[in-house]
C-alpha cells in the first residue's frame, strides 16, 4: 500500500496542529458554533443527535494491520469501544469528545491516516472495488489510479469549495463492484481495439434526494489524460453548478439540466486548454505509484494443501462459512475471506475494539498484514492460503465475526438512522434488529439466494436504498416513523434504480411486509433466480397485491 513521504506527513501534521488551535478557540468561546462549523467539517467532524461524530478516511478501502490496531485504540480510549464502517469504505466514531478530537487526529497521523475531506463540499474519499488486485475478472488493478486521484484532489485549491460534495469511484474489473454508475465521476478501466488500456468515463450519477444513473461522457480516455480530463469536468461543475439551492447543487442535476451532449462539449472545450500541459500524467509517475501495490510474495505451493476440504466435510459450520464468506482469488491456493460485520445481535457495520485487534492479528498471520473495507460494511482478508482457512474461520467464529451470511438477506446495508444521525427521519438499526430476529434460520436465508437489502433512515440515502434489490426508506409522518419500500435496484453491471412499491408502512408492520415480499418471490421464482430477476420478470403488481392485502398504516 502507498507509504507517505515527508511532504505527506508534514501536510497531515500541520492540519492537526491547525485544528487543535481551532478547537481550543471554540472551547473557550472565541469561535461561535457557526464560525466553527465549516472548520470542523473540513476535518470530518459532524454534530450528530447526541454527540460529535468523526469520520476517518480509508482511501479505496485499504488498511494495514498497524492502522487497524490504531483504530481499535481510538475506539477504546476515545469512544465507547467500537467503530462503524460505512458504505464509502470509511470508519466513523459516534462518541468522541470535542476536546479529544485533535489528539485522535494526532494518533491517526502517526499511522498515515486522517479525516481530511471526509465531509464538506470537496472531493471526498476515492473508493474502489474491494477485490482490487486479487479478482480474476480484473483487467488492471485500479488502486494506483485511486491513489493518484487522492493525491491530486487533497487540498486542491480550486475544488475546496465546490457547489456540493463530490465522489469518485474507480474499478478495473469486468463486474462493477464499486458502484461507478452512482458516482459523480465513475471510472472503469477498459481495453480499446488496439489493446491499449484506458478509462471509460461516466459522469452525473448519484443517489440521495434525486437518484440518477451516470451517463458515459468519454468511451476511452488515455491514462495520461486522467488528471486533465477529471480537472476539466471539475472546472465545468465548479463554474456552472447551482450554489443557491443545495438540493440542486450536485453535478447530476447540472448534467441533467444541460443534457449529456452539451455538458460533454463544455468539458471538451475546457480540456483543450489543459490536456497537453502540466497535468499530463507521465508513465513514470504511474509506475512509481503502481510499485506501492505490487503483489505480495505468494507461496507457489499453496494450492497443494487441500486439508480445508477434508475439514469442511466433517464440520457443517465451517463448510457453510466456506460457501458464503470465502471468495475466489486469482492466485491458485489463495482465497478472499469476507469478515461479516452482520452478526444478528450487532448493528450492521459495527465492530468492537477487541474484534479489530483480532482481525489485525489474523491479517499479520494469514494475509500479508492488510485488510480491506467493503461497500457492504464488512471487512476482507484478501490473501488467505488454503492452509490457513480453518484457523481464520475458528478465530473469527470465536469472536462473533464468522456469521455465514455474505450476500444474503441479513448481510444488509444499514445507515445509523435516527439512533445517531441528526438528519434522519426514522430509525434503521431497530428495523435491522427486527429483520434479524424474524429471519434467523440460515437455511431460509440460503433458500432466498443472493438478496441485497439496503436501508436508509432519510432521503439522503447513506444506506443506498435506491440500489437495493429491496430498499427501505424511513420517513416521518407527523412525528411517527413510517417506511417506504422500493424494489428492483442494482448498483452492478445490470444497474437500475428501485421503484416505489406503494404507500408508506407503519414501523411495526414493515417486517411483515418484507416477509410478504419474500412469500411472493418464493411462489413465482423460476429455478435459481435471484429476487431481482424474479421482480424484473413479473413486475411489481404481485408484490404490491400481497403487501397491501392488509392494512399497514
Amino acid at each position: 500500500m502507498y507509504q507517505y513521504n515527508e511532504v505527506d506527513k508534514k501536510i497531515v501534521q500541520e492540519r492537526v496542529r491547525q485544528f487543535r488551535g481551532q478547537v481550543e478557540r471554540r472551547l473557550d468561546g472565541r469561535l461561535t458554533e457557526d464560525e466553527f462549523r465549516p472548520l470542523r467539517l473540513m476535518n470530518g467532524l459532524y454534530m450528530q443527535r447526541h454527540a460529535y461524530m468523526l469520520r476517518v478516511a480509508i482511501p479505496y478501502g485499504l488498511l494495514s494491520s498497524q492502522q487497524l490496531r490504531k483504530l481499535a485504540y481510538i475506539a477504546k480510549e476515545f469512544d465507547k469501544g467500537y467503530g462503524h464502517f460505512t458504505t464509502r469504505q470509511n470508519i466513523q466514531y459516534n462518541w468522541p469528545a470535542l476536546e479529544d478530537v485533535p489528539t485522535i487526529l494526532d494518533e491517526l497521523a502517526s499511522v498515515e491516516m486522517h479525516a481530511i475531506q471526509t465531509s464538506g463540499n470537496c472531493i471526498r474519499n476515492v473508493t474502489s472495488d474491494q477485490f482490487a488486485g486479487v479478482a480474476a475478472d480484473e483487467l488492471e488493478d485500479p488502486r494506483p489510479y485511486c491513489e493518484i486521484l487522492r493525491q491530486y484532489s487533497t487540498f486542491h485549491p480550486e475544488f475546496s469549495y465546490l457547489p456540493r460534495k463530490f465522489k469518485i469511484a474507480v474499478t478495473g474489473a469486468a463486474q462493477d463492484r464499486a458502484a461507478v454508475m452512482f458516482h459523480d465521476i465513475g471510472l472503469r478501466l477498459v481495453q480499446n481495439d488496439d489493446g491499449e488500456v484506458g478509462f471509460q468515463v461516466f459522469v452525473g450519477g448519484g443517489l440521495g434526494r434525486t437518484p440518477v444513473i451516470a451517463q458515459e461522457i468519454c468511451p476511452f480516455l488515455e491514462k495520461k489524460h486522467l488528471l486533465s480530463y477529471t480537472e476539466a469536468i471539475m472546472r465545468v461543475y465548479n463554474l456552472r453548478g447551482d450554489r443557491k439551492n443545495k438540493y440542486k447543487a450536485r453535478i447530476k442535476i447540472l448534467v441533467r439540466r444541460l443534457g449529456i451532449e452539451a455538458f460533454r462539449r463544455l468539458v471538451e472545450e475546457e480540456w483543450e486548454r489543459i490536456r497537453d500541459g502540466a497535468m499530463m500524467l507521465p508513465d513514470e509517475e504511474i509506475e512509481r505509484v503502481r510499485s506501492f501495490f505490487a503483489p505480495p510474495d505468494y507461496d507457489p505451493a499453496a494450492d497443494e494443501d487441500k486439508t480445508y476440504l477434508e475439514l469442511a466435510r466433517s464440520d457443517e459450520a465451517f463448510s457453510r462459512w466456506l460457501k458464503y464468506n470465502v471468495k475466489p482469488h486469482k492466485v491458485a491456493g489463495y482465497h478472499v475471506v469476507c469478515v461479516s460485520l452482520k452478526h444478528p445481535e450487532v448493528p450492521p457495520g459495527d465492530i468492537t475494539d477487541q474484534q479489530m485487534l483480532v482481525v489485525a492479528d489474523l491479517a499479520d498471520e494469514c494475509s500479508f498484514g492488510e485488510i480491506r473495507t467493503t461497500h457492504e460494511q464488512n471487512l476482507m482478508l484478501a490473501d488467505v492460503k488454503n492452509a490457513d482457512l480453518h484457523k481464520v474461520w475458528s478465530t473469527l467464529d470465536e469472536h462473533g465475526l464468522a456469521q455465514p451470511n455474505i450476500g444474503t438477506l441479513t448481510d444488509m446495508i444499514c445507515c445509523p438512522g435516527l439512533d445517531f444521525c441528526s438528519l434522519a427521519n426514522a430509525s434503521s438499526i431497530s428495523i435491522a434488529d427486527a429483520i434479524n430476529k424474524r429471519f434467523d434460520e440460515l437455511d431460509d436465508l440460503y433458500d432466498f439466494g443472493e438478496l441485497k437489502l439496503k436501508m436508509s433512515g432519510c432521503i439522503n440515502a447513506c444506506g443506498h436504498h435506491h440500489a437495493g434489490h429491496i430498499g427501505i426508506l424511513g420517513i416521518d409522518k407527523r412525528g411517527v416513523e413510517f417506511y417506504q419500500i422500493m424494489l428492483g435496484g442494482s448498483a452492478e453491471n445490470d444497474v437500475s434504480l428501485g421503484r416505489w412499491l406503494g404507500p408508506a408502512i407503519a414501523k411495526d408492520k414493515i417486517v411483515d411486509a418484507l416477509e410478504a415480499l419474500l412469500d411472493v418471490f418464493v411462489v413465482h421464482r423460476e429455478g435459481d433466480e435471484r429476487f431481482l430477476d424474479t421482480y424484473r420478470r413479473i413486475g411489481p403488481q404481485p408484490f404490491k397485491g400481497k403487501v397491501y392485502a392488509q392494512d399497514h398504516s
